[in-house]
């Protein structure tokens, strides 16, 4: 950071800005502009263009029609040294190139063949936000890849078919079904990984015991429920009541408590129609309409709603705590 000598709020000048060095401010041979070059040859701005025609451009030195939004994003970025160290890092020319010139397809499925990684997700997010890529839903990919690597490493020919059910035709299809066609959340990708790891943890100890969900019996499944080995207990209790739904095995019961609740986030809409309703319908309790709107409103927890008390005559005050004197004053009658 340089200290400012002069100029405006708006556009404020530094010190060597101010008091130029006049054999470092030259025009750019390519475009004309005065800027402070250190060395011969175009100013930053003009490599950096150049620099994107060479990646971007086919054989015939053209630019696609999809790519050349991401040219003209970069080429006007307001930092061209940013933008030059970004396409120096990693495999982000070499990515490019191979889009720009066809040898890979612009498509999301040619970037999934690609090493997984933070600079191929950032090459993909910056494709998306030029309009070079449609927009999708990059948590549910990363779900079913992992679904996929789970159920193929797995031992037996008999478990990957049963967690390729589990996971497909159960996990899967419920969850596109709640986000009904949103993005899911993050809390949603790792709720479903572990119910399908439970699953894996509980076949995996089916087959250290010669035992299968066909042949598994509840002392078994008693006996693994209070073993040491135990894993994801709470979430392996979806995977038994699934089997047994779908008569994978039969005599087995695995007692839960079933979550009836919000399956995700509230909007604005709904959560101003839920508040309105508090407010005016009578035949919901007062005290349940009140504590509707603190959790609504105001996100109080629970706990501490419940230690709200009502005032007493001549307090004052309402709420969880009785009035406290301050610390080195009595109260004294007033004649």
């Amino acid at each position: 950071m340089r200290g400012i000598h002069s100029g405006t709020a708006d556009a404020p000048v530094c010190g060597p800005c101010t008091t130029p060095d006049a054999e470092l401010w030259r025009p750019c041979p390519t475009c004309g502009q005065a800027e402070r070059l250190h060395a011969p040859g175009p100013c930053p701005r003009c490599t950096l263009k150049q620099r994107l025609r060479e990646i971007l451009a086919d054989d015939t030195g053209a630019i696609l029609p999809k790519l050349q939004p991401l040219h003209d994003a970069l080429a006007g970025t307001e930092r061209a040294s940013t933008a030059m160290r970004w396409l120096s890092k990693g495999i982000v020319s070499t990515v490019l190139s191979d889009l720009g010139s066809g040898r890979r397809p612009l498509t999301h499925e040619a970037l999934d063949e690609l090493p997984e990684g933070k600079v191929v997700e950032h090459i993909r997010s910056v494709l998306v936000a030029t309009g070079a890529l449609p927009k999708r839903d990059e948590q549910m990919i990363r779900l079913e890849r992992h679904v996929k690597d789970l159920v193929t490493s797995h031992a037996t020919a008999e478990g990957r078919k049963i967690l390729h059910r589990y996971a497909t035709w159960h996990l899967l299809r419920r969850l596109r079904r709640r986000s009904r066609g949103k993005e899911i959340t993050h809390y949603q990708l790792q709720v479903a990984r572990q119910h399908l790891r439970a699953a894996v943890y509980l076949l995996n100890w089916l087959e250290s015991q010669n035992l299968t969900l066909a042949t598994c019996r509840q002392a078994d499944l008693e006996r693994w429920m209070t073993s040491d080995d135990v894993r994801l207990r709470q979430e392996a209790g979806h995977f038994v009541r699934w089997a047994i739904s779908q008569k994978i095995t039969r005599d087995l019961s695995f007692p839960a408590e079933r979550w009836t609740g919000p399956s995700q986030p509230m909007d604005d809409e709904a959560r101003w129609a839920t508040a309105r309703r508090l407010l005016h319908d009578d035949t919901l309790k007062p005290e349940d309409r009140l504590a509707g709107l603190l959790l609504l409103l105001y996100a109080q927890w629970p706990a501490a709603i419940s230690a709200h008390r009502r005032p007493h005559p001549g307090d004052g005050r309402s709420g969880p705590h009785p009035p406290r004197r301050r610390p080195g004053r009595t109260s004294r009658t007033r004649r």
